[in-house]
């Protein structure tokens, strides 16, 4: 949550043993964890609300979806495979007509 590295808590242990002393310290150190764990307490349950919230508009729309790509691939499958272009005919030309007045 605070994103602390150990040298940086050693640092703040020391600052505090300073300021608070050794008789302090560790109800100091007693009441942080207390707070600390109610702030994640109020943390993970503020974020199971929130996804709690957002869940079933989510479902809802994912059924949308589901739906409407069921409706429209629906008549794409059953519609039969489109005929592969046959081989083209040669065009038939026919025969000049013979000309009878030429004798």
């Amino acid at each position: 949550m605070f994103n602390l590295s150990g040298s940086e808590i050693v640092v703040i242990l020391l600052l505090a043993l300073i300021v608070l002393g050794p008789e302090k310290l560790p109800e100091a150190i007693r009441k942080f964890g207390r707070v600390y764990s109610e702030i994640r307490k109020i943390s993970n349950g503020f974020q199971s609300e929130f996804k709690n919230a957002f869940d079933e508009p989510m479902k809802e729309l994912r059924e949308t979806a589901q739906l409407t790509r069921d409706a429209v691939l629906k008549p794409l499958k059953d519609e039969p495979e489109t005929k592969k272009p046959e081989k083209a005919m040669p065009e038939v030309v026919p025969p000049p007509e013979a000309d009878s007045d030429n004798s």
